[in-house]
């Protein structure tokens, strides 16, 4: 599998990364023995960038990646994220630290390659949210003194939130990684959509990211399993999902992707969930796209789509097309 440059970290991951939250939810409620074949299996197919966070499963998939990681000791790349409660505002720094050292035990690690703030960053932060004053001012020196321990070696933010908020905080050039929801029902992130496009405008936000020399870590790439086409879901994924900077709701998102069906018929792509691999890594401002399986089939399928590369030319003109279709539909 072909690799790129995780921004200014200068870490060649894979194109394709290895999710490991509960949209899939392998790692938090498959069998020991399934993901440890599913991790190894990754890394045969050459994926060496792993994504967990504290708050997937409560704490369980970082505690079944770690003894998994224990029994293979492989050579990889591993992200976890933190997400402060709206409880210790008052002293992010203190969260900050005792969320990582929690991760780092459930790990079995001693430091973690990316360390990530989980929490939606707004304008004016209420509850858990944090505005870009409190991100910078107080989340970026917490994530420095860790640094400076040798406990992470970058630091990075997950872009989700106000679009003004995730710029000014983007532009301060201070964080090495983001992670950006793009995917073929919300291409904002990465291109100027029509006034009135039923989705939640990122605001071409790619361009700041690159001009910040920030690796981008593509998130909702499947939007959470919608770009299937069905509302049918695996047992072990989430029996619902949230959309993100997509439609209202899970069923308006299959919907929408049904309707991106031409881009199969035309031959352009296998599948839908092919297509929507592809169309991610089709932006070179995308470092890896992140993807959560339930099977080792769908790892496989996942991992052969990557390699076919990214959409040909006149598969992304015919989708500015089908996308002119949404326009003017309520959100």
């Amino acid at each position: 599998m072909q690799t790129r440059t995780l921004g200014r970290t200068g870490l060649e991951v894979s194109g394709l990364g290895f999710g490991c939250g509960a949209v899939g939810g392998l790692m938090i409620k498959g069998a020991a023995a399934d993901q440890e074949r599913a991790v190894a299996r990754a890394l045969e197919l050459g994926i060496n960038y792993f994504d967990t966070a504290a708050m997937y499963g409560n704490g369980e998939s970082e505690r079944n990646l770690g003894r998994v990681l224990k029994s293979l000791k492989p050579n990889l790349y591993l992200g976890t994220k933190v997400r402060v409660p709206a409880a210790d505002r008052r002293n992010i720094a203190a969260a900050v630290t005792s969320s990582l050292e929690a991760s780092l035990q459930r790990l079995q690690l001693d430091h973690v390659d990316l360390f990530q703030l989980h929490n939606h960053i707004l304008d004016e932060g209420r509850d858990s949210d944090l505005t870009p004053g409190i991100v910078l001012g107080e989340v970026v020196p917490a994530f420095e003194r860790l640094r400076e321990q040798g406990k992470i070696r970058f630091y990075g933010i997950t872009a989700v939130g106000d679009t003004s908020a995730l710029r000014r905080v983007t532009d301060a050039r201070v964080f090495d990684t983001a992670q950006v929801s793009y995917n073929l029902l919300n291409p904002s992130a990465g291109a100027a959509v029509a006034t009135g496009y039923p989705a939640h405008d990122f605001g071409n936000l790619l361009t700041h990211t690159k001009a910040a020399e920030m690796g981008v870590i593509a998130i909702r790439v499947l939007a959470a399993g919608a770009l299937s086409g069905t509302e049918v879901r695996h047992p072990l994924g989430s029996p619902s999902v949230e959309p993100i900077g997509s439609g209202r709701d899970y069923r308006i998102d299959v919907e929408r992707a049904r309707r991106l069906e031409p881009l199969v018929r035309e031959g352009f792509a296998d599948s839908l969930v092919e297509a929507a691999i592809r169309f991610v890594i089709a932006s070179d401002a995308v470092s890896t796209a992140l993807v959560g399986c339930s099977t080792l089939e769908q790892l496989e399928y996942a991992a052969a789509a990557a390699n076919k590369g990214p959409l040909p030319p006149a598969a992304l003109e015919r989708l500015k097309v089908l996308h002119d279709g949404f326009v003017g539909e309520p959100r």
